[in-house]
């Protein structure tokens, strides 16, 4: 479950008061983990898959009320605030036209006696902070325009502009500095509390970032990109059972015989700083660095594209070498071939099932995930956030699929199809199991996360108050003394 989707009574979820009920709930419930979808700032489309900054930190997610208890800001400022959404949908267009003037007002506060922290945070985050807050601050002096539309000074990054505009929006700049120090003030504070109840954190790491972002915009020599600074192909995937036209996810590719050249750089700085902000680190789309998918920029669909070999074990020897072994999980999905299959071998990294896809007859390798064919270095799943529903699938999947899971799982409605479909994950030999959120609390289609390659109404679901009960967390308990799953003393 994301941290937009706990209650909240501020548009959406934050690293505040429900957060630390939810880690309570996890923790009565016997749970040992919790994993979230990217925690970095959105862009169009509101998907944290297409972000500002691959380091930087949400600042949708700063809790208001611990803000006021910091003496940052007034309740009045804040409270009665109308963020035009309904308790289990986020609205963020309110979110972004609203509270950002709220955070201002708790930045200008900050600022006229900042934290004796602020200085340090800002000096050991100084490789990404200072690109970010800049970029930030031009894209707002923009009007949010994409950097590839700003003037040709600021775009190429030539000294002299870039120094006129760290002078010019020095407020501005100031800001987004403070905004995430206050992030991390709250994040750190959090994952200590999850840690202390015996609650790990999951965190996820995109393979790739998008344009708009301060990554490309400060080290654009990293990506495929061409002398107008356009990149030449984008990424997706292929056609498969589950869209005929593949996927067009459009993110710049990265140059890999160049971060080849300065061993992988840029990557073992990323792994090894989400290292630090997560207990656990999932990478998405793992298949990626075993070979990748260019579609030519500006072709209307992913059916033109072609495969392109990625940078293989060499990179992750290049991060282990650098930061030591960490506890990372891939995301193996997807189109998968012997060589894909060789690179998580090689790598260590337990891989990712999903029971949904073990039913799913558009799946060649589905059976593979079937509770009985798995092992203890997997982590299983019933969805991820790209999939329906327990009950959601159950009402539209193909009847002879559907008819499949009841045989297999022993699905009876009196028992609530996703019980009988937890039930299937916590009896297999998977070291880890993972449960969506919607689906331990039996909801249907209409609080799936993403549906993908659709724009406009995703990554909204939030969970009503009171959804995390006690009798809810005691029924989660005594199944995971039934299957062997309490953490360890």
């Amino acid at each position: 479950m994301h941290l937009s989707s706990l209650p909240s009574d501020y548009g959406i979820g934050s690293m505040g008061r429900t957060a630390r009920e939810f880690v309570d709930f996890l923790a009565d419930a016997g749970q040992s983990y919790w994993q979230l979808l990217p925690i970095c700032p959105t862009s169009y489309g509101d998907s944290p898959y297409q972000s500002f900054s691959t380091f930087a930190g949400n600042p949708y997610f700063i809790d208001l009320d611990e803000l006021c208890r910091d003496g940052l800001l007034l309740r009045k400022e804040y409270a009665d605030v109308d963020w035009e959404s309904e308790p289990d949908c986020v609205n963020y267009g309110a979110l972004y036209q609203k509270r950002y003037a709220i955070l201002r007002l708790a930045a200008a506060r900050f600022a006229q006696k900042p934290d004796p922290h602020f200085s340090d945070f800002c000096s050991r985050n100084g490789d990404w902070l200072e690109d970010f807050a800049l970029f930030m601050a031009l894209k707002d002096a923009h009007g949010g325009a994409a950097w590839s539309h700003w003037e040709p000074k600021l775009r190429t990054r030539q000294p002299v502009a870039l120094a006129a505009a760290r002078q010019q929006y020095a407020g501005d700049v100031e800001f987004w500095k403070i905004v995430q120090f206050l992030f991390f003030r709250q994040w750190d504070a959090l994952r200590a509390y999850a840690n202390e109840k015996g609650v790990s954190i999951i965190g996820d790491m995109p393979i790739y970032v998008s344009l708009d972002s301060a990554d490309v915009w400060a080290e654009p020599k990293l990506f495929q990109l061409d002398g107008d600074l356009s990149p030449r192909e984008v990424s997706g995937c292929p056609a498969d059972g589950f869209s005929a036209d593949g996927q067009l996810w459009g993110n710049p590719l990265f140059d890999w015989d160049y971060m080849a050249a300065d061993g992988y750089r840029w990557w073992v700085r990323r792994i090894g700083y989400l290292c630090g902000v997560y207990n656990v680190l999932r990478i998405d789309h793992f298949r990626g660095f075993d070979s990748y998918y260019a579609i030519p920029n500006g072709a209307q669909s992913a059916k033109d594209g072609h495969w392109r070999k990625g940078p293989g074990m060499a990179l992750f020897r290049a991060v282990e070498q650098a930061i030591g072994k960490q506890q990372i999980i891939a995301e193996d999905l997807g189109f998968l071939t012997d060589s894909v299959r060789k690179l998580l071998r090689d790598s260590g990294f337990p891989g990712m099932k999903v029971l949904l896809l073990a039913f799913d007859g558009r799946d060649d390798s589905g059976h593979d995930y079937l509770p009985h064919n798995l092992n203890a270095c997997c982590v299983a799943y019933i969805g991820t956030h790209d999939n329906d529903t327990v009950q959601g699938w159950m009402a539209s999947a193909n009847p002879v699929d559907a008819a499949f899971a009841k045989e297999y799982l022993h699905l009876t409605q009196e028992e609530g199809y996703h019980w009988g479909m937890m039930r299937g994950l916590w009896s297999s030999a998977a070291g880890l199991t993972v449960v969506q959120a919607q689906d331990l609390l039996g909801l249907g289609s209409e609080s799936r996360m993403n549906v993908p390659s659709s724009v406009g109404s995703n990554w909204r679901w939030r969970a009503l108050p009171g959804a995390f009960t006690p009798e809810l967390a005691g029924r989660l308990h005594r199944a995971m003394e039934v299957y062997d799953r309490l953490p360890q003393k």
